[in-house]
């Protein structure tokens, strides 16, 4: 299976819903509301799924990209994905395990834009966006997006609420570092 990103680019996608892909419409949209912020960025996706996402910020002019993602076929995925659309003056990296292990790995290093995509029903948006916290991921300007039901709402110490979006079954929340 495949589908369409930024410049009319096709990305390739694991059959079933699996990775989920993020629908066209709410991606665009968070795209339209980070443009002009895209290029030269640092950008984290966890649970990356297909790498449409980081695959699409690659192609808006990302300059480093990292996915975590626990799926070994959708990892494979989203490395041919992003080779595919990566200049050579761009990098990226795909890491393989579980978000909260593998942001670990992570601390020491920030992001500029962070997007986080777990199954809904995970029980993953707490712990994630306390480690976020917990390992100063986010850097001082940067901000968090989450996707996930309409009226769930996911506070956290450390962050503050910038913005939430709703686009029929599917909700963005921005966040951003508390001053």
């Amino acid at each position: 299976m495949s589908l369409r990103i930024y410049g009319n680019r096709l990305i390739k996608t694991l059959p079933g819903q699996e990775t989920r892909p993020t629908a066209a419409r709410v991606r665009q949209a968070m795209f339209n509301i980070w443009q002009g912020t895209i290029v030269d960025c640092r950008w984290l996706d966890l649970c990356a799924g297909s790498g449409s996402m980081g695959a699409e910020a690659l192609c808006r002019g990302a300059k480093t990209v990292i996915g975590i993602e626990r799926s070994r076929d959708a990892c494979a995925v989203i490395q041919q994905n992003w080779q595919q659309v990566a200049k050579p003056e761009q990098t990226y990296r795909v890491m393989k395990g579980e978000v909260l292990e593998r942001l670990e790995n992570l601390s020491g290093q920030q992001f500029d834009h962070i997007y986080f995509d777990p199954p809904y029903a995970s029980g993953l948006y707490q712990p994630v966006l306390t480690a976020i916290v917990h390992h100063h991921l986010l850097a001082a300007n940067g901000e968090l997006a989450i996707e996930h039901s309409p009226g769930q709402l996911h506070e956290i110490a450390g962050l503050e609420i910038c913005r939430q979006k709703h686009y029929g079954s599917t909700a963005l929340t921005f966040y951003q570092t508390e001053p």
